[in-house]
C-alpha cells in the first residue's frame, strides 16, 4: 500500500484515505523498528482528531517494543524541548500546523531533537510502513503522562533577561490553536518574577473546531482580528501564531504586519552583538538584507535549502547560533538547533525595552533598504515548465543564477526566487529589490503575467 502522507521531511494527508488510525499504527511501528529507540516522546496538537492518532501512534510504538512518554496537548516545539529534555530515542507530535480542517499530520525527530526528512530516515519509515510485515515483540513497551510544562517554560525564560523588561502591552492571538496553555503559564512566570509585561489573549482557548478560522497568519485575511486588537487596546506589540505555534508572526504598534524575513535581520544582528563572528543561517527566498546585517556585525550568513529539516542540518553543521526563514520559522542553538516560536516574540519584546524603541522604528531603515515582495503564491498545472520559463527569460541579464531551491536571480537592483513548494502544490515567488520599491511592484506584475501562462 502506497503512502502519499509521507512528504518531503515530514507527514501531512488528508484524513480517511492519506491518514487514518491504522496509518498511524503503522508509522508507530516503523519508527520503532528502524530506529529501535528505548523511549519516545509523543504529544499532539487540538485538532479533532490528534487524540485518536496520536493513541494509535503510541499503540504502534509500544507494539515495537518502545515505551512511550505521553507529554499530552502539545505545540511542535515542546517534542523538540521534552526529547532533549527527557534525553528519549526520539519524539513525535501529531499536528497539521496550517493544514485545512480535513488533515492531519506528524513530525518526527530522534535523539538529540535531530530531525527525520527524507534524506535522514523518513523514507526507511515509510517502506516500513508500507510493507507492514512487523515482527512480534517479547515485551511490549510501557506508557507513561508526563507535564514537561514547567521545565519548558524556564528554559524560555533563560532566553531574556527580566530586569530588561519595562511596562510594555503585548496583543498575543493564539488562534485557538496549542499556543495558548503556554501563554498562560508564561504569564504566570511573569506574575511571579514581576515582569511589567501586559498581555492581551485573543483566542486563547485551544479549539479544534477553529472557530475564528485556521490559525495561519501569513495569510492576509487571517490577521485582522491581530490588528483589530492591536489598534483597540493602544498594545506596543502584536503577535500571532500558526496552530502547533512552530512559527511565530509580528504586528507593530499601528497593527502592521511586519514581514518574517525582516525579523529575520532584527534577531541575526542581536545574536551577532552578543557572539562575535558566528554564524547566522538563512534561506534563500530573501537574502540581501540578512548577509547586509551579518557582514555589518563581523558575522557570517550562510544560505540553506529551505525547510526546517534542511536549515537544523545545517545549523548543526555550523554550530550556527541562530538561523531563520522569512516564513517565521526561527531556530536557535540553545534549543537543540531547533525552530521555537514562543523565543523570538520575547527576545523582541526584550529588544524594544533594551532600545526603547518600537518595531516599527527597529525595522524600518531595514524595510527601505531591501523591500521585498512577501511570498506570492501562484498554483499552477505545470509549475516546473513555468520555472524553466522564467529562468529562460531572465537568466540572460542575471549576474548569478543559483539552484539551491528553485531557482534565484540576482540583477544589480533586484533579485528573485522562484520554487515549487515541498508540502502544498503551488509555485512561490519573492522579489527584493535595493532601496526601489517601485521596482518590487513592477518585477511582481511582469513576472505573475509569465506564470498565469501555465495555470
Amino acid at each position: 500500500m502506497k503512502l502519499n502522507c509521507f512528504k518531503a521531511y515530514d507527514i501531512r494527508g488528508r484524513l480517511g484515505d492519506e491518514l487514518n488510525d491504522d496509518i498511524a499504527y503503522r508509522i508507530g511501528r516503523a519508527y520503532g523498528e528502524y530506529l529501535q529507540p528505548e523511549n519516545v516522546v509523543v504529544g499532539g496538537d487540538v485538532r479533532l482528531t490528534s487524540e485518536a492518532l496520536k493513541n494509535a501512534l503510541a499503540d504502534g510504538l509500544r507494539d515495537a517494543g518502545v515505551n512511550v512518554i505521553d507529554i499530552g496537548l502539545a505545540g511542535t516545539e515542546e517534542i523538540y524541548f521534552a526529547t532533549s529534555y527527557l534525553k528519549t530515542g526520539g519524539g513525535i507530535i501529531v499536528t497539521a500546523s496550517h493544514n485545512p480542517m480535513d488533515y492531519n499530520g506528524m513530525k518526527l525527530v530522534r535523539e538529540d531533537s535531530r530531525p527525520i526528512s527524507g534524506d535522514t530516515g523518513l523514507r526507511d519509515i515509510q517502506r516500513l510502513a508500507e510493507e507492514n510485515n512487523f515482527q512480534d515483540k517479547e515485551q511490549r513497551g510501557s506508557l507513561t503522562v508526563k507535564n514537561i510544562l514547567s521545565a519548558y517554560t524556564a528554559h524560555l525564560f533563560s532566553y531574556i533577561t527580566p530586569e530588561n523588561i519595562k511596562p510594555l502591552k503585548l496583543v498575543i492571538n493564539s488562534g485557538n490553536g496549542a499556543a495558548g496553555h503556554v501563554i498562560d503559564a508564561l504569564v504566570e512566570r511573569f506574575r511571579a518574577s514581576e515582569v511589567p509585561l501586559e498581555i492581551v489573549k485573543v483566542h486563547n482557548e485551544p479549539d479544534g473546531h477553529f472557530p475564528n478560522g485556521i490559525p495561519n497568519p501569513l495569510l492576509p485575511e487571517n490577521r485582522q482580528d491581530t490588528i483589530d486588537a492591536v489598534l483597540a487596546h493602544d498594545a506596543d506589540l502584536g503577535i500571532a501564531f500558526d496552530g502547533d505555534f512552530d512559527r511565530c508572526f509580528f504586528f507593530d504598534h499601528q497593527g502592521t504586519f511586519i514581514e518574517g524575513y525582516y525579523i529575520v535581520g532584527l534577531l541575526a544582528e542581536a545574536f551577532l552583538q552578543k557572539n562575535q563572528g558566528s554564524k547566522i543561517i538563512h534561506d534563500p527566498r530573501l537574502v540581501w538584507n540578512t548577509i547586509d546585517i551579518a557582514e555589518a556585525n563581523g558575522g557570517i550568513a550562510i544560505q540553506s535549502k529551505t525547510g526546517h529539516a534542511f536549515i537544523k542540518e545545517r545549523m548543526r553543521k555550523e554550530d550556527a547560533v541562530y538561523g531563520g526563514e522569512m516564513s517565521a520559522h526561527h531556530y536557535f542553538k540553545d534549543f537543540a538547533y531547533c525552530d521555537s516560536g514562543m523565543i523570538p516574540w520575547l527576545l523582541v519584546a526584550e529588544l524594544i525595552c533594551v532600545k526603547g524603541l518600537s518595531l516599527h522604528q527597529l525595522v524600518r531603515e531595514r524595510m527601505t533598504a531591501y523591500p521585498s515582495s512577501g511570498e506570492i503564491n501562484f498554483v499552477l498545472a505545470e509549475p516546473a515548465r513555468a520555472l524553466e520559463e522564467v529562468e529562460r527569460v531572465y537568466s540572460k541579464d542575471a549576474i548569478t543564477l543559483d539552484r539551491t531551491d528553485g531557482i534565484s536571480l540576482e540583477f544589480k537592483d533586484w533579485r528573485l526566487n522562484l520554487r515549487s513548494s515541498n508540502t502544498e502544490p503551488v509555485v512561490r515567488l519573492n522579489i527584493e529589490t535595493r532601496s526601489k520599491p517601485a521596482l518590487v511592484t513592477e518585477k511582481v506584475t511582469e513576472i505573475e503575467t509569465l506564470l498565469r501562462k501555465f495555470s
